[in-house]
């Protein structure tokens, strides 16, 4: 733990939920190069032994582990929190971010997917509203978002082609939803047509990106979402079509997946890295 109690107090502090692949890199970069402006008050997960890896790997930071979210929203620890990093899960930011509003925390989201269900995603911006918080959505493993925000109001088309090995895309909903068996792609297939709604419910790990598009853009219903399964390809590959009044936008990202997480790409870990760096540090914001 750093020893100086004025730099302690003066940092921003926050608190982590996941420990996985993303929480994992997120603890590390704060624990390093951000230390002199970030303060690890907690871990959360459900996992413990997922957060004791990431806490034994801490030189500058003694975070308390939660596997509990009632004792974790209850802790000393917690109170003191400004700002809630979730890098979980869809089921968990559905869980937890209402509480999390509700406590004056500002939040930081990774499974945006979970915005696509419009029922819950009223009830987060009426709760952000009354309780006078913010919501941080980085851009995650895509590009052009600032782009597509500005264009959004002129825009007639909006389609995300993802495509990614069948094995970063395994024990996603879709395959027992269509009782089709992951080995069994053998070659370059589309395996995947419909609106963003419909894909982040069929693939809740892999196509986060398509909600962020969706709110981003013209809404969920209608961004349209194409998933290919490549058994012969080793990265992530996303190309977003944007077609309106302004003219054409066409943005392709090719992602090499993280080393700990197939299924994330690690410009997505990269992504809220910065996005992080930019909420702490004062100084130019570019894209914002």
């Amino acid at each position: 733990m750093h020893k100086d109690p004025l730099l302690h107090f003066m940092r921003k502090k926050i608190s982590i939920i996941g420990c996985g692949a993303i929480g994992s890199e997120l603890a590390l970069s704060v624990d390093g190069d951000m230390a002199k402006n970030v303060a690890l008050l907690s871990l959360f997960d459900i996992r413990p032994d997922n957060a004791e890896t990431v806490k034994s790997k801490l030189s500058n930071n003694d975070p308390p582990i939660f596997n509990d979210f009632s004792d974790y929203i209850n802790s000393e620890s917690f109170k003191d929190v400004e700002l809630v990093i979730e890098a979980a899960s869809q089921n968990a930011l559905t869980s937890y971010l209402n509480q999390l509003i509700l406590s004056k925390k500002d939040v930081l989201v990774m499974s945006v997917g979970a915005f696509a269900n419009s029922e819950f995603f009223s009830e987060v911006i009426k709760n952000v509203e009354d309780n006078d918080v913010n919501i941080y959505v980085p851009s995650g493993a895509i590009a052009g978002i600032d782009a597509l925000k500005s264009v959004k109001n002129s825009i007639s088309y909006v389609t995300l082609t993802t495509t990614k090995n069948p094995n970063s895309l395994k024990d996603s909903p879709f395959f027992k939803n269509n009782n089709l068996a992951v080995d069994s792609i053998k070659k370059r297939t589309l395996i995947f047509e419909g609106s963003a709604i419909e894909a982040v419910q069929n693939f809740p790990a892999n196509v986060n990106v398509a909600a962020l598009l969706g709110l981003a853009g013209i809404g969920v219903e209608k961004t349209k979402v194409n998933v290919i399964a490549d058994p012969s390809i080793r990265i992530n590959k996303h190309e977003i079509k944007v077609i309106g009044k302004f003219g054409e936008l066409i943005v392709r990202v090719k992602n090499i997946p993280s080393s700990t997480n197939p299924k994330t790409s690690y410009l997505a870990i990269l992504s809220a890295i910065e996005c992080l760096r930019s909420i702490t540090t004062k100084g130019i914001k570019y894209g914002t």
